[in-house]
């Protein structure tokens, strides 16, 4: 069938706008709608050639939501109409690390996935009638897309699209390091780095939870007022405390926090983050990506005395069992997403929802279909 997506033909340029033959599901396969997309950091990071994974051409997108339209033969679990959420991280319930119950990084189609192909080793999308490769398994920069069923959680149909798609990423990513990486309790002390929407979305997940103090750590005042009113009890921007931060962390926290959560993925604010955690049990949960080659560094007395790194893929949540469960607790109120859509655009203006995005005026931007 012929669908509209922004394809990146090359990396550094903008995505073109144009219509593409996406072929149907095949077996243990589903086809998707698209509605909305939510336009992500990671998205950009492929687009400007800095990913070493980076292939192109492809069809970008990660965070969205839609309705099935069509199942390959073999699916039992979705059906025509069903509303969904493409995950990126798939939940397959079958390979050894679904089944160890330790982590939610599913092995199943791994190998294809980051190859910009299907597990049959195809793409689905063509374009003038050469191939064109999938995004993370999921592609949400076209109005249509083919998915395994196991990289499609079904949620609840009085869910708006235009906010919910933000779960696909942005949202599980900053409230699962909470509560299923860090396994944070009620009444802890945390700091979290870096308040763009993960961590904004932690800082929601703090709350939640029940924290008692959540300190907020940024060099740009002006996210401040949206940070407290997502929960942030203390602000601080490291460029008034100078080369003193850890130490002033420490003492802002009673002797360093319980958790500390590094959400811009530089490698200097990871050592500190680690580094302003309580001696002999503070959790540092690293969620922003550094760039390729980058390395982490501390002296190893601070692992010696008590302190963990830890990483966090997706929130470490398990996609067709929790992305549900998060999308009841946006209907129920419990968390906050419509503050965090600042901007909505057309297929056509995606680009611009990259500008807004590196011109840092926007939390999130959403292109609806």
């Amino acid at each position: 069938m012929k669908t509209r997506a922004a394809v990146a033909f090359a990396a550094k340029k903008p995505l073109e706008i144009v219509e593409i033959d996406v072929d149907g599901p095949k077996a243990g396969e589903v086809m998707i709608e698209v509605k909305a997309t939510g336009i992500c950091h990671t998205d950009y990071y492929t687009l400007s050639g800095a990913d070493p994974e980076g292939l192109f051409p492809c069809v970008l997108g990660h965070e969205g939501a839609g309705i099935v339209v069509d199942v390959g033969p073999g699916v039992t679990s979705l059906k025509k109409g069903d509303h969904v959420i493409p995950l990126y991280t798939p939940e397959c319930r079958q390979c050894k690390s679904c089944l160890s119950r330790k982590t939610n990084l599913c092995t199943a189609i791994r190998a294809t996935q980051g190859k910009g192909l299907m597990p049959d080793g195809t793409s689905r999308f063509r374009c003038d009638g050469e191939s064109v490769l999938h995004y993370m398994g999921s592609s949400t920069f076209s109005n249509h897309i083919v998915v395994p069923e196991i990289a499609a959680a079904k949620i609840r149909e009085d869910a708006p699209f235009d906010k919910v798609c933000y779960i696909g990423c942005g949202v599980t990513t900053g409230i699962g390091a909470v509560i299923w990486t860090a396994k944070a309790e009620a009444g802890c002390r945390a700091i979290v780095f870096g308040l763009g929407g993960i961590g904004l979305n932690v800082i929601q997940g703090l709350r939640m939870i029940g924290a008692e103090q959540i300190v907020g750590v940024d060099l740009n005042p002006g996210r401040k007022e949206m940070a407290e009113k997502f929960g942030m009890t203390h602000f601080v921007n490291p460029s008034e405390v100078g080369a003193d931060l850890v130490p002033y962390l420490v003492d802002l926290t009673g002797g360093g926090a319980d958790y500390t959560f590094d959400c811009t993925g530089n490698t200097t604010v990871m050592r500190q983050a680690l580094e302003a955690c309580h001696r002999g049990w503070g959790q540092s949960i690293i969620i922003g990506v550094a760039p390729a080659g980058a390395e982490i560094a501390t002296r190893p007395f601070q692992l010696v005395t008590g302190r963990v790194w830890k990483g966090s893929a997706f929130g470490g949540a398990r996609g067709r069992t929790d992305v549900p469960r998060i999308v009841d607790w946006y209907m129920e109120g419990r968390i906050n997403i419509d503050d965090l859509i600042t901007h909505k655009l057309p297929l056509e203006r995606i680009n611009e929802g990259f500008d807004l995005m590196h011109e840092g005026k926007s939390i999130r931007s959403v292109v609806e279909f």
